[in-house]
């Protein structure tokens, strides 16, 4: 522990704290635009200079690291204006359209203007206009509104390591774009959205789809379903005032049926079928000697990267769909039918705290398996939360409702797919009871919880050893892929039987569609949230979901039948890595 001061008031630190760090902790707010807690601290804007006692010395505070003894101010007059002035040089370069953007009233540069009062700029206004990047389906690229804080740099290729964007050029000529300032479509990206998550201002967001999903709303001839991921009831309440983690289920319901959708669901139902689907999958390939390890696949942005980087090991992925799309095949037909409604006329949305789903939904043909575009239009959690202001809803003010059968039951291993590792514990719950015809008599399974990197752990399923993976955040699969491949180089054993796979720090609780200012703090508290509901829930395995049973028994006939695969699996395709 180190002895230092902050404005002369002294505290205790571990040694290789920040000096904002520090700061945070003796309850002083150090004003930064750059620095993010996911990624390395690299100074770049300046704003967060202090200077050290008795000199007149200006440093850095997200790089700096305190030393014993030191004693350091973080707000004087001079230092004030300095960051006023990097403030007004900043915007001196950024248009002012505040009122039009994405980010306006969640903005970090528009925050920091208003703190400093800022009502007139004492530079020449100059805007390098350059065209906006809308390529990919997922991501919008306004190059115009970036302000070279390279967050989005670093967590692409720092924490991701997908690579997809760099630095172009140099000083007043600097621009972020991928190489040869090729279009983001023409680029690794794989649409997770962390960079979009990071931004902190409007430069790089989720492609809009509001008006398009307002116009079907006000379509008399169109039926709107809707259906809500996991990680958005644990998240969407940071929008409105409520705690990260806190479970708001049955408002999300009772908002959607205000905005005007006539059905609401739940993806938490499709998860379930996705354990029975996919769960079915790795029983038959371990009593089969199938191709192992088997790769879970609900996350897109891991499944684009595997078909742009992992070529050898497409084979090892599960053919299931992801949730999303198994319950928009499951609403044009099997509820379709149901409920006597043309599946033409249905437009069906989903409401997804990841970007990647945008690109998912219309993929590839096997994403028209009812006979139409089985998911119209994807929503992310923040689009929502602006829904339901241009509602006039008071989100926290609303009476609980229930979703909408046959479509809507859950059981606690569907609303843990939103943490890392609850994939995977949800299908080991099934596949155990499958396997061995009883049930698991704890069915916590702890090892697959948590930020760890990659959780690794062995289970007992009917006598055979099952070896367990769960890994999260691009930037660490490489490492799990490595172990595989050199293993079947040499013909060994599989390391591994199961691999989960998120391509998002956290799993989808984090994903690149969800409120803004993810810290592992906050990802713990949401996952927990998930777990929370996991541990109300009346039935907490997925083959007891009575409405699962029940689709079975009157349309499907049982997992991996010949019209399940038709509906509900996939298959995949080799891309090039620039695609």
């Amino acid at each position: 522990m180190l002895n230092v001061k902050i404005n002369g008031k002294a505290i205790q630190v571990p040694e290789g704290t920040t000096i904002l760090a520090a700061a945070k902790q003796a309850n002083v707010k150090i004003p930064s635009l750059c620095y993010n807690a996911d990624i390395p601290a690299w100074a770049s804007c300046g704003i967060c200079i202090v200077r050290m006692e008795g000199t007149a010395r200006m440093i850095r505070a997200c790089c700096t690291k305190v030393t014993e003894g030191m004693s350091v101010v973080t707000h004087d007059p001079e230092i004030v204006k300095a960051r006023r002035t990097v403030l007004e040089l900043i915007l001196s370069n950024h248009p002012q359209e505040c009122l039009t953007c994405t980010r306006n009233n969640q903005c970090e540069l528009q925050s920091l203007a208003a703190e400093f009062g800022l009502r007139n700029i004492r530079f020449d206004h100059y805007i390098i206009d350059r065209p906006i990047d809308n390529s990919n389906d997922a991501i919008v690229f306004d190059r115009n509104k970036c302000i070279s804080c390279g967050r989005c740099v670093e967590v692409c290729q720092e924490v991701q390591k997908v690579n997809a964007i760099e630095y172009q050029g140099r000083g007043g000529k600097t621009v972020i774009a991928p190489a040869a300032m090729a279009q983001l479509a023409d680029s690794p990206c794989v649409r997770c959205g962390q960079c979009a998550a990071h931004c902190p201002v409007g430069a790089i967001y989720e492609a809009h789809s509001q008006r398009k999903v307002w116009d079907k709303l006000a379509d008399k001839d169109v039926v709107t379903a809707v259906q809500i991921a996991p990680a958005v009831r644990v998240a969407i309440g940071e929008e409105f005032g409520m705690q990260p983690g806190e479970i708001s289920t049955k408002k999300i319901y009772a908002a959607l049926r205000r905005i005007g959708f006539d059905y609401v669901f739940d993806t938490n139902f499709s998860a379930d079928l996705t354990i029975m689907e996919e769960g079915t999958e790795f029983l038959g390939r371990l009593k089969n000697k199938g191709e192992m390890p088997l790769f879970t696949s609900c996350c897109p942005s891991w499944v684009d990267y595997a078909e742009k980087n992992c070529h050898d090991l497409l084979p090892n992925i599960s053919t299931a769909k992801s949730p999303q799309q198994m319950m928009g095949a499951m609403i044009k037909t099997y509820w379709a039918q149901k409920a006597g409604i043309d599946p033409a006329k249905i437009f069906s949305v989903s409401i997804m705290p990841c970007t990647a789903k945008k690109y998912e939904c219309k993929r590839d043909e096997t994403m028209k398996s009812s006979g139409f575009q089985d998911v119209d239009s994807v929503l992310t959690t923040r689009e929502f939360a602006r829904f339901i202001r241009q509602s006039g809803i008071d989100f926290n003010l609303l009476e609980e409702e229930e979703a909408d059968n046959p479509l809507g039951p859950y059981t606690g291993a569907g609303t843990i797919f939103g943490a890392t590792g609850g994939v995977m514990e949800a299908a080991l719950r099934t596949a155990y009871a499958v396997a061995t015809g009883k049930e698991l008599g704890d069915i916590n399974f702890m090892p697959a919880r948590g930020l760890k990197d990659v959780k690794e752990a062995k289970v007992d399923v009917g006598g055979t050893e099952v070896r367990i993976a769960v890994v999260h955040q691009l930037g660490n699969v490489e490492e799990v892929l490595k172990t595989v491949r050199d293993a079947k180089a040499t013909g060994a054993e599989p390391p591994y039987h199961f691999i989960e796979v998120m391509a998002c720090r956290g799993g989808c609780v984090a994903g690149g569609g969800q409120p803004y200012g993810a810290t592992d703090e906050v990802r713990a508290k949401r996952a927990a949230g998930l777990y929370t509901d996991d541990m109300k829930s009346a039935i907490r395995v997925s083959h007891k979901n009575a409405a699962v049973q029940a689709v079975y028994a009157e349309f499907l006939k049982e997992p991996h039948s010949e019209k399940a695969h038709h509906l509900l699996h996939t298959h995949y395709v080799p891309l090039p890595l620039y695609k």
